[in-house]
């Protein structure tokens, strides 16, 4: 019988990763909580004018649905197997939906046009009328052609730049501005949300993306020179948000939000007085209107609390008071306006664990004595976009771990159950239930492993780098490998088409045999492996067929973490992820990859990379543990990948990739804590690779598939003997050169590249062509980089084709601040949600490209 990675199965969840468990829907120990969270979804429709008593309020929440039903909505529009009437049904239903929700819960403060149909800010260029002169926009309400056109380029145009939503995985599209633009209001969708809410009866506070954030967030259109500023448009889009306010105004609204969240970044004095300046300008159009301004994600550092607290207009503030763990004393030492409403966002909107119910009573009761009753609102930290949508969806889901789960359709409720027990009506058996619940979480066994705790601390004391610097790694590694100037990649994953995903489904559900999904698996890597062969790229990937996500398909192989069925969250555009859950610590039970690196590597004479994921990205990309330090579990991951990197080694691998994409979006918001973070992220990474040596044993494109390598320390250097005396190749390339690779992508990684060069991996691949070569400004700047380094040359997320011509362009510029031995020829990201039909011709254009600047190069030398 062949031994391959073990696969998860729903429906083996508790036995195979949660030990002692139960795989029922729910625990007999734990029943409760979501049961009392179903019965309380009842109709409360409270009048949303006046504040009386403790009110309740929700940020935001997902627009993807339940079963991700705008996604597929979005994918099928796109493929031409619908029309724009089907999706704007959809879209239709699922506002509906999530507003009725909010509304049977007794939420007063319902949000709307906080749904979208890609980005929300986005959204918010669309209403501006802030469209790129490329996309041939020449007025009136901008439809989808223009749209998904700015989103996600087309045939002919590119895509707008697309990155991170401050320390989020969510992505926004980036506005691209300058002083030449004119602005008008080119979409009516807030105030149409607003009317469609209204029609079913429920009350909604429009939400707006404020207009010193939406500048803040912007960058300059191409061409425009540094010293212009961003700040100097708000005289220009002040007067468009004037005309959505009165529209909202004139439609019945009696609220609006104005999203701020660049207020928790340390701003200068004139950014902050931007805010002073936008919200001095719109007070007359404001008169008549309660404004909430929003903040969330962290602190709001005490000048800009100055700055929020005494803006004109406005009726209150919201803050997160979860990230924002200062936030508390600092309204305490500071005071709050006795005008204004404060909205607290004590329910977290980017975690998946229950509220500590109690915990959270007693700070809204601090809040109580400083604010009063009547100026108290229960929110969430932020908006719920980032969390699943609702836990009855998990019905396979071990019961003990559900009781300490809330997804979005739950924290609702909690912040219901809040405001109403300060309202003085709290429900005891629901707050007894949530109780239980805590107590469970910190009493299980199965959160904690003393001797994974044991490991991970005694990591400290050392900084764990490679014995050898990397420019003598690289000279050795390009004897042994010999490849040529500009040498060509991938970054690790080809298309996953519906043959593939139907493949791993099947095999979970257990309808095929484990032999016949190592078969399908095998041909899909040899068939991905000859392609390359024929397009002739120099270092190859087996294409991650056997993966479903690059986190979830660790995670499922690693202890202490468990999975959902539906946990779905937006990543960006029909783009969605299914975060693990790390409730525990974390370790490795055997090999994770080695099974399946092997097998490619055995069906080719070109080097293979291993493709791992790195503890950071791991990290950033589940939903985590809030009970210990965040760098602690880091650690954790970090010796189970290195455990899988020193396997890899051993079995021959010559060039391995550590993917850490994740690591500038784990960069705390706030500067002073910037660096600790990336002392220990940098060093997380380091772990992973320091025990890898600069040359290994053996390099056998013929490795038993069989033989799993769960052989630590001495015994690997056994394993290695056998294979040589069982006959396996053994010629001058025994002795192969291991080389590191990392790739990062879609965030602003010039502020933090003397911390990549830290990592001392001895390549690295980097979003690129998206960010229009953002990345090559620092390098023209005078930073010197000494490892080999592949920043992308096309956007994957786009369907447009790239020429030769264009890739060849763009190569050049990076040969102009680049050493040409450095550089590498690589696409911005994995290939896994582009067709074949798009990625041949793509990969076809790159390769000659880079050939034909070979020749160059070559003729003049």
């Amino acid at each position: 019988m062949l031994s391959v990675p073990t696969i998860y199965k729903p429906s083996l969840l508790s036995s195979v990763l949660l030990p002692g468990s139960s795989s029922s829907s729910s625990s007999p120990a734990f029943p409760s909580l979501l049961n009392l969270s179903r019965r309380l979804r009842r109709p409360s429709f409270i009048q949303i004018g006046r504040v009386r008593a403790v009110a309740s309020h929700i940020v935001g929440y997902p627009r993807i649905g339940p079963k991700r039903e705008l996604k597929f909505a979005l994918e099928s529009f796109w493929d031409g197997r619908s029309s724009a009437e089907d999706l704007e049904k959809v879209a239709k239903d699922l506002r509906m939906s999530i507003w009725k929700q909010m509304a049977d819960a007794g939420t007063k403060f319902i949000p709307s046009n906080t749904f979208s149909y890609y980005d929300h800010i986005l959204d918010t260029t669309v209403m501006l009328g802030a469209v790129p002169h490329r996309y041939g926009w020449t007025g009136g309400e901008i439809g989808f052609d223009v749209y998904f056109s700015m989103a996600r380029g087309d045939a002919t145009l590119p895509a707008m730049e697309m990155t991170k939503w401050f320390d989020t995985n969510y992505h926004y599209i980036v506005p691209e501005l300058g002083p030449d633009l004119k602005f008008s209001c080119a979409s009516h969708k807030a105030v149409n949300e607003y009317k469609e809410a209204k029609e079913l009866g429920i009350e909604t506070i429009p939400v707006l993306v404020g207009p010193v954030s939406y500048l803040l967030l912007s960058k300059l259109a191409e061409g425009i020179e540094k010293p212009f500023s961003l700040l100097s448009l708000l005289q220009k889009i002040i007067p468009v948000y004037k005309e959505v306010v009165s529209e909202l105004k004139a439609a019945g609204a009696t609220w609006v939000q104005l999203d701020e969240p660049t207020l928790v970044l340390d701003l200068d004095s004139d950014q902050l007085k931007a805010f002073t300046d936008a919200y001095t300008q719109l007070e007359e159009s404001l008169h008549g209107l309660n404004v909430l301004v929003e903040t969330y994600f962290a602190d709001v550092p005490a000048d800009a609390y100055r700055v929020v607290t005494g803006l004109r207009g406005v009726s209150a503030i919201g803050f997160d008071l979860v990230h924002g763990e200062k936030t508390l004393e600092l309204i305490q030492d500071l005071s709050f306006p006795s005008d204004k409403y404060l909205f607290a966002g004590v329910v977290d909107g980017r975690n998946i664990w229950a509220n500590d119910l109690s915990a959270s009573l007693r700070t809204l009761k601090t809040l109580e004595g400083i604010v009063g009753k009547d100026k108290l609102v229960v929110s969430t930290s932020c908006s719920l976009l980032h969390t699943p949508v609702d836990l009855v969806n998990e019905t396979k889901l071990d019961g003990e771990i559900k009781s300490w789960l809330a997804f979005a359709a739950q924290k609702i409720v909690e912040v219901n159950e809040l405001a109403k027990a300060l309202r003085g009506e709290k429900n005891e058996a629901f707050f007894s239930a949530n109780a239980a619940a805590q107590a469970s979480r910190k009493s299980s066994p199965r959160v904690n492993d003393k001797a994974v705790q044991e490991a991970a601390s005694a990591l400290r004391g050392s900084d764990h780098r490679r014995a050898t610097p990397v420019t003598s790694r690289l000279d050795a590694q390009q004897k042994k490998l010999n490849l040529p100037i500009l040498p060509t990649t991938t970054i690790g994953s080809f298309p996953q088409t519906r043959y593939l995903r139907r493949i791993r489904r099947e095999y979970k559900e257990s309808k095929i045999s484990e032999a016949e999904y190592v078969k399908a698996i095998k041909e899909e890597i040899s068939k991905v492996v000859r392609l390359q062969e024929e397009l002739d790229i120099d270092v190859l990937v087996h294409g991650e067929p056997e993966r479903n996500d690059m986190v979830e398909y660790f995670g499922e192989q690693l202890k202490g973490f468990a999975f959902t069925v539906n946990g779905w969250v937006q990543s960006y555009g029909s783009r969605c992820v299914k975060p693990p859950i790390i409730y525990g610590d974390v370790s490795r039970p055997k090999p994770m990859t080695v099974f399946w690196s092997t097998a490619a590597q055995s069906m080719t004479t070109r080097p293979i990379k291993g493709m791992l994921t790195g503890p950071v990205t791991i990290l950033s990309w589940s939903f985590v543990r809030n009970d210990q330090p965040r760098f602690e579990t880091c650690y954790q991951i970090a010796l189970a990948i290195k455990n899988e990197v020193e396997d890899l080694e051993a079995a021959g691998i010559p060039v391995i990739q550590i993917d850490e994409a994740a690591l500038r979006e784990g960069l705390p918001l706030c500067k002073s804590e910037q660096a600790f973070y990336l002392e220990w992220a940098v060093h997380a990474f380091r772990i992973t690779s320091c025990g890898v040596q600069d040359t290994t044993q053996i390099r056998s494109p013929r490795v038993f598939p069989s033989l799993r390598l769960n052989l630590p320390g001495c015994i690997r250097i056994l394993y290695v003997i056998l294979i040589m005396l069982l006959g396996l190749k053994s010629d001058s390339n025994a002795l192969n050169t291991f080389m590191i690779h990392t790739h990062m992508c879609y965030s602003n990684f010039n502020n933090i590249i003397h911390s990549i060069i830290d990592m001392d991996a001895d390549v690295v691949t980097i979003e690129n062509s998206r960010s229009a070569d953002k990345l090559l400004s620092v390098f023209r700047e005078g930073v010197r980089y000494h490892a080999g380094i592949g920043p992308g040359v096309y956007d994957i997320h786009s369907p447009r084709i790239p020429s030769a011509e264009d890739i060849g362009n763009r190569i050049n510029k990076m040969l102009a601040v680049l050493e040409k031995n450095a550089l590498w020829v690589n696409p911005d990201c994995g290939l896994k949600t582009r067709k074949y039909s798009e990625v041949i011709p793509a990969l076809t254009n790159m390769v000659a490209a880079a050939k034909l600047l070979r020749t160059q190069l070559a003729s003049a030398e």
